[in-house]
């Protein structure tokens, strides 16, 4: 093993808050990481190279690199009943024949998007830029993610569908929208470490959230404490410590329903990790 592990993730809150330990050195003989941030969709890109050890993945990236690299049962965001969002300036019936911005397309969301609605033109966009795209006239609605989805209203937008909220109601699940993959070649006793760890990290931020909340403010894009509070609370919880079974069979949901929206080829031979660092 190399002197430090890779261990890439984005500069949100929520991701702050989940590795806060890690990265303050609150977990006692944790593995040496070197923390590298980026926005999520550079990240999948990145992950198809198999640049990092560790690294946070849209779940409808990973579909890319399952060959060499696992899911970590712990580090998940899911969507319990909401997520990502779709809003325009103006009330929309539909996104048929319109050109609709979206944070990437190798995001979960943009995947989520699709399989709501298949009818319309992405325009790529930097996450922090898609209402900027519709305000600018490059597109007629935003996907929006992040810390976007506590401040459309704000903006004075229109809701078009909280995909969240149409996955539930559709399929019954939690819409998974990203985790944690580990290069598999690392080895089952690293493996195992890097879960326990990471797993740690969550539950130490859960147990003193107020540091891991003024650690996570830092990277809240303007969001106040109670906001940010409310963010974490979305994308850190109990799905975050471990996500189970049911969490496994929302992915492969997630990914064999790509498939035949005909978005993915195929579907891959999904593998998750746990603290034991055996794949199943």
């Amino acid at each position: 093993m190399a002197d430090s592990l890779t261990l890439a993730h984005s500069p949100d809150s929520d991701d702050a808050f989940m590795f806060h330990a890690l990265a303050t050195g609150a977990i006692p003989g944790a593995l040496p990481y070197r923390h590298v941030l980026s926005d999520i969709e550079t990240l999948n890109r990145e992950a198809e190279k198999g640049t990092y050890d560790v690294t946070a993945v849209s779940f409808h990236a990973y579909a890319a690199i399952a060959s060499s690299y696992a899911l970590l049962t712990t580090g998940a965001s899911f969507g319990d009943g909401y997520g990502p969002t779709i809003v325009a300036r103006t009330p929309l019936a539909s996104l048929r024949g319109r050109r609709l911005a979206v944070p990437g397309l190798r995001t979960t969301a943009y995947l989520a998007a699709r399989l709501w609605e298949s009818g319309f033109t992405a325009v790529p966009e930097a996450f922090d830029r898609v209402v900027e795209a519709v305000d600018a006239g490059r597109a007629d609605a935003a996907l929006v993610i992040h810390e976007g989805q506590l401040t459309w209203r704000d903006q004075g937008l229109h809701l078009i569908v909280d995909l969240g909220a149409w996955w539930k109601e559709r399929t019954g699940l939690p819409l998974p929208l990203g985790g944690n993959a580990v290069r598999r070649a690392l080895g089952p006793e690293t493996l195992a470490r890097i879960a326990r760890e990471l797993r740690a990290s969550v539950e130490h931020g859960l147990a003193h959230r107020g540091a891991a909340l003024d650690h996570a403010l830092s990277y809240a894009r303007g969001l106040d404490r109670a906001k940010a509070d409310r963010f974490v609370s979305m994308y850190v919880n109990q799905w975050t410590v471990e996500f189970g079974d049911t969490g496994r069979t929302a992915i492969r949901r997630l990914l064999a329903d790509g498939v035949k929206a005909g978005v993915l080829s195929s579907a891959p031979d999904v593998r998750f990790v746990g603290p034991d660092g055996r794949e199943s």
